[in-house]
């Protein structure tokens, strides 16, 4: 059976449980054009290799990708599509998780006001549609794939609550959002109209000028330059310069010194916020919660007050 057969009755199944599995598609398709998109049966391990390691440097995009070809395998030998699962066993050695740069709430301000000004004669809604997708990832604490991959008829704004579709953990989880963001993203959607929905409801929010889904790798590289002109660079000590992603890690920490300010419980609203997030776990939470002088400074207040209230005495 031909790869792309395999990949389709498996997509099909997943989907019958009401599964979307959107960017896994695109993910698994591309296994069957890199292979020759022969029969399934046939892919050898060193072909599964090169396409879990990938174009540039080894990543940790590699345990996402076994996972998802861990499932297609385990679907495929249970129905004869495949003898045995082909799969390398030993996971190499992945570069280390750098530790996520807080930006302040000024840095945000600036980079938001950098992306608006984005001017290109050809593509007159790039500046609002980067500036809405950076609003989406802070004030909604998205990931960059789940800002990208919003369709209209994902966006309520009478209830103000975003559905995003096939998470990282190919789940779907409701986001609701603040009136502020509400108010921005309607804006932004009034402006959209101007471009082709061709898609119709299914249409992406954060689109081109054709109003096609942006490509990641376009989003990136626009990003370093919307964070240039932000005048935000590789902070001292550091190896590398910011990230678009460290906007998701900037919301978490935000919201957890505003819980602080607000002498709130934090143990009580971490799994909370881990729900909002998407996680799996509060565990994935937690590395989100890096220590900031902020952090530290609302930490000491509270141990301050404890202490005067007696709390310090044996």
């Amino acid at each position: 059976m031909k790869t792309s057969d395999v990949i389709a009755a498996y997509l099909a199944a997943r989907r019958s449980q009401g599964t979307e599995l959107s960017s896994s598609e695109r993910v698994l398709y591309r296994l069957a054009r890199q292979t020759g998109d022969g029969e399934f049966d046939a892919i050898t391990t060193e072909e599964l290799t090169l396409f879990l390691h990938g174009p540039g440097e080894l990543s940790r995009t590699w345990l996402n990708k076994h996972s998802l070809l861990t499932n297609l395998y385990r679907f495929a030998v249970t129905r004869g599509y495949a003898q045995i699962n082909a799969l390398p066993q030993r996971k190499p050695k992945l570069p280390s998780v750098h530790p996520a740069y807080i930006y302040s709430t000024a840095e945000v301000q600036r980079l938001v006001v950098a992306a608006a000004s984005l001017c290109n004669p050809k593509s007159p809604l790039q500046g609002p549609t980067y500036r809405m997708l950076l609003l989406l990832m802070y004030g909604a604490a998205l990931r960059v794939s789940e800002a990208m991959g919003l369709q209209l008829r994902d966006v309520d704004l009478q209830t103000a609550i975003l559905t995003i579709r096939e998470t990282k953990f190919y789940k779907t989880r409701l986001v609701p959002i603040g009136p502020r963001l509400a108010q921005e993203l309607s804006h932004y959607l009034a402006q959209r109209t101007h471009l082709p929905m061709k898609q119709g409801q299914e249409s992406a929010v954060l689109c081109s000028k054709t109003g096609h889904h942006l490509w990641y790798q376009d989003v990136v590289t626009l990003f370093q330059h919307i964070r240039h002109d932000a005048g935000i660079g590789i902070p001292a000590g550091a190896s590398r310069a910011p990230r678009m992603h460290d906007l998701r890690h900037t919301a978490a920490m935000h919201r957890l010194v505003c819980w602080y300010e607000q002498g709130l419980n934090v143990n009580i609203l971490l799994p909370k916020l881990s729900t909002y997030m998407g996680h799996s776990g509060l565990t994935s939470t937690q590395r989100y919660l890096h220590l900031t002088p902020d952090l530290l400074t609302q930490a000491n207040r509270r141990f301050a007050a404890y202490a005067e209230q007696g709390g310090g005495h044996a």
